[in-house]
């Protein structure tokens, strides 16, 4: 079973820097809390850092606190409950039965919805073994529906958003 790409291994690399870059004007303090505010205000741990990196110009935090973005976030008790890429595997779960509701023949759609929950339960089994999961999380499809829904009401969702039941609104994707 081919579980991800085999190609295509050419990508940019970081450059190696031993500290902070001279550019950036903040003080570790000072980024702190903007990463405690971002967290607050209801961003997810990769827009803090995508808004960190555009408009404060910090390319990496752990370049300049010397610890990952998520370690200051648990740090403060803001971590998300469900690690990001596992959530965002589980709104794409969701919508895909929402539409196999509808269009119960597309057969491509169901082989896709097998694909994704197989992801998402490699990542659950993995996230157990690591620790980010408790040992008796399970994947149930019902129980992902109301996390979902009760999310999307919740901090997650921008300010464009009204918080209604669409999932696919400002969080899919950003421009």
């Amino acid at each position: 079973m081919n579980r991800g790409k085999k190609k295509g291994q050419s990508h940019s690399t970081r450059p190696v820097r031993a500290g902070p870059p001279k550019w950036v004007k903040l003080t570790p303090e000072e980024i702190e809390a903007l990463i405690i505010e971002l967290a607050k205000m209801g961003y997810t741990p990769s827009m803090i850092g995508i808004i960190l990196r555009d408009q404060y110009g910090i390319p990496l935090v752990k370049s300049v606190l010397g610890v990952k973005l998520c370690k200051v976030l648990e740090k403060h008790g803001l971590l998300p409950p469900i690690p990001e890429d596992l959530l965002a595997l589980m709104k794409r779960a969701v919508n895909l039965r929402r539409h196999l509701e509808e269009h119960p023949k597309d057969y491509h759609s169901k082989r896709g919805l097998i694909e994704i929950e197989s992801k998402i339960r490699r990542l659950v089994k993995y996230y157990k073994r690591v620790g980010k999961l408790p040992p008796d999380w399970e994947y149930d499809p019902e129980k992902a529906k109301v996390l979902i829904s009760s999310l999307m009401t919740g901090p997650i969702v921008s300010e464009g958003s009204t918080g209604g039941t669409s999932t696919t609104g400002s969080s899919g994707s950003a421009s």
